[in-house]
């Protein structure tokens, strides 16, 4: 009942307070507006593309961390693309997951040996079908200037947290610093002291948000802290699940109703992982109820449902067509032309 009562109360204001926008009003300030009230956009879920949201139906459609997967995402209406952020032999910020290029491009090797000359050579494979595209591995400067005004963008940085204030700056100097999110993992009190003098130089003009996984945070009143210093304005919460053992019942402390209130209090979305992770057990990130449930298995109730039922306002799924078609079907969306 209290939780029923915090969401009627966001609902309400929502409807008599909503934004006003600028005559400079792009989707990206439209989605960013969304993202940092919670509470007056908690009948809206948002979708993040995973690795630029490279599949379909369960199956591998386009080449990861490509611009054509960007553009993709952006057609759809996500909210948000992750990138993979690595560095090439020479300096240069570029989209890969992996430390080597063998799985997702034409060449062999590590990228950190390549300079970005020879990446530009390294043509992008779909995975699975082993389709080869035009498309070469893309910088990260390639890759904001699609995404400007846009869609956001959500950095999953593969090297050490030292190079946070280098990759805002290169967002800052095309105008796009507000476009990013940057993360990462809380769990104490050291942490956040860290993170604090790191976010000190990345600067204010970026966004951050706490990745918070139960296996190290059981308390709601620290998930409001991890939030609260940073002014952060969502929470990725990976809900861990084991191969062999039962799908959550109740989403786990993360999700539960004094983590709903805690969100509420402080403005702040939930934000679940529902993408699988290779060899790993399906819903690995989410208590077991991924994509693989909601796909493969045709239930997406009980996947993306469970979670929106239990407070989640952005989903990072694989599936970005499926998702937000199902979101549209059933009234979890709310569409962005109509605050033009």
């Amino acid at each position: 009942m209290r939780w029923t009562a915090l969401f009627l109360s966001a609902l309400v204001f929502a409807f008599v307070c909503p934004p006003a926008f600028s005559a400079e009003t792009t989707r990206a300030t439209q989605i960013l507006d969304r993202l940092k009230h919670a509470n007056d956009w908690r009948r809206h879920v948002m979708v993040v593309a995973h690795r630029t949201g490279w599949k379909d139906q369960g199956r591998m459609v386009r080449a990861e961390n490509s611009l054509e997967a960007i553009r993709n995402a952006i057609a759809l209406g996500a909210e948000m693309i992750e990138l993979d952020v690595r560095k090439s032999a020479d300096g240069t910020f570029v989209l890969m997951h992996d430390d080597f290029l063998d799985r997702t491009t034409t060449c062999r090797g590590e990228t950190k040996t390549r300079t970005v000359a020879e990446l530009k050579n390294c043509r992008l494979i779909v995975e699975g079908g082993g389709i080869v595209t035009d498309e070469t591995v893309p910088t990260l400067k390639e890759a904001l200037l699609v995404a400007k005004d846009r869609i956001l963008v959500n950095i999953d940085n593969k090297l050490t947290a030292a190079v946070l204030p280098e990759i805002a700056a290169e967002a800052r100097a095309f105008g796009m610093a507000d476009q990013i999110l940057i993360k990462e993992n809380l769990w104490n009190e050291r942490r956040i002291a860290d993170t604090r003098a790191l976010m000190a130089a990345v600067g204010p003009d970026v966004t951050f948000m706490p990745i918070l996984a139960d296996d190290a945070v059981h308390d709601a009143r620290f998930m409001a802290q991890a939030t609260g210093t940073f002014g952060a304005p969502a929470a990725e919460l990976v809900h861990w699940h084991a191969d062999g053992t039962p799908m959550t019942k109740d989403g786990g402390v993360l999700f539960s109703a004094k983590a709903r209130a805690e969100a509420i209090r402080g403005n702040w979305h939930l934000w679940v992982n529902t993408y699988p992770i290779v060899n790993r057990p399906p819903g690995m990130l989410a208590g077991g109820r991924g994509d693989e449930r909601a796909v493969l298995d045709g239930l997406p109730q009980e996947s993306w449902g469970f979670w929106i039922d239990r407070g989640a306002t952005i989903i990072q799924t694989d599936e970005p067509k499926a998702l937000i078609g199902w979101l549209e079907e059933n009234g979890y969306r709310i569409p962005y032309d109509l605050m033009n």
